[in-house]
């Protein structure tokens, strides 16, 4: 069973999903419905065009995107696809990397582990008609905030309110419409943040397979929390995944906070930390009074 981890950007998805591949069962794909490039944008890993962020997927559009999901998740890599699009040496390096890990790991039966918070959501699409184990990540809302204020992220509504069928399976993103396009940044992402907060819980009431987990409560108690969410994503929790969880989640940070760092040929938010002391660190770049109207703002 494939297992997709998804929530909102910066709510923890990438460090998941790196602690959940660590047992070494699960290959990582690293956010396939990126339309960015890297790392999406990429056919030999998701061979359908990505026109949304935060595509939506249901059972009315679904015919080639489950097809290119199901070589996805069966570890098939497009390499004449892939040739096709991109051609740059990084791209053949990247070509060689993703397509040897998804051999090896086919070979060696291991299973995908779909890493992707723009798969949020579709997230039931994934559980319903594809049979996934999805986790669903929802970070407290003052340090999400904070998190894209630092980056300078924006909110572009007009990435849901543009598609038909996401607003008729999720009528409550409409709320939406009033902050379109507005310089309140502060709100917009506040307000992001509840509609996706909203979606997840609707989510996990309809589908078995989806389940919410708080970033903060798993980052208090890594150990635990990991071991309880390999057994439910049917993963084998062994002492290679304890050991790296232990060291991933208790080593102290080195050097100058950055939000990404570049591992390889691949620029990822994750990285070894003190995951308990990140958890209740206090956010930076809010005021005291922009962390209020955060709280107002999301508490409902």
């Amino acid at each position: 069973m494939t297992v997709l981890v998804t929530g909102l950007p910066r709510s923890g998805t990438s460090w998941a999903g790196a602690m959940l591949t660590a047992g070494g069962a699960a290959v990582y794909v690293n956010e396939p419905l990126n339309p960015e490039r890297p790392p999406g944008r990429s056919p030999g890993v998701l061979d359908a065009t990505v026109t949304h962020r935060f595509q939506y997927i249901c059972p009315d559009n679904e015919e080639p995107w489950r097809r290119a999901f199901t070589d996805t998740m069966a570890l098939r890599y497009r390499f004449a696809a892939e040739l096709r699009r991109n051609h740059t040496p990084a791209d053949l390096a990247r070509l060689v990397k993703h397509g040897s890990a998804f051999t090896l790991g086919r070979l060696r039966g291991r299973r995908a582990l779909l890493d992707d918070p723009f798969a949020l959501f579709s997230a039931g699409w994934f559980a319903g008609r594809l049979g996934c184990r999805v986790v669903l990540l929802v970070r407290d809302a003052v340090p999400f905030v904070a998190s894209w204020r630092r980056l300078g992220w924006r909110v572009r509504f007009a990435d849901l309110l543009d598609q038909p069928l996401l607003l008729r399976d999720h009528p409550h993103l409409a709320a939406a419409r009033p902050l379109n396009g507005s310089p309140d940044h502060l709100a917009t992402t506040a307000t992001l943040w509840t509609l996706a907060r909203t979606t997840a819980h609707k989510l996990a009431e309809l589908h078995p397979n989806i389940r919410v987990v708080h970033y903060e409560d798993l980052a208090t108690d890594p150990v635990e929390g990991y071991r309880d969410l390999y057994a439910w994503c049917g993963l084998p929790w062994t002492a290679r995944a304890e050991r790296r969880v232990v060291h991933a989640c208790t080593t102290p940070a080195r050097g100058p906070h950055t939000p990404f760092a570049w591992t390889g040929l691949s620029r990822t938010a994750y990285r070894p930390m003190n995951s308990r002391q990140a958890a209740t660190a206090r956010p930076h770049g809010l005021t005291t009074a922009d962390v209020a109207r955060v709280r107002a703002l999301t508490t409902t």
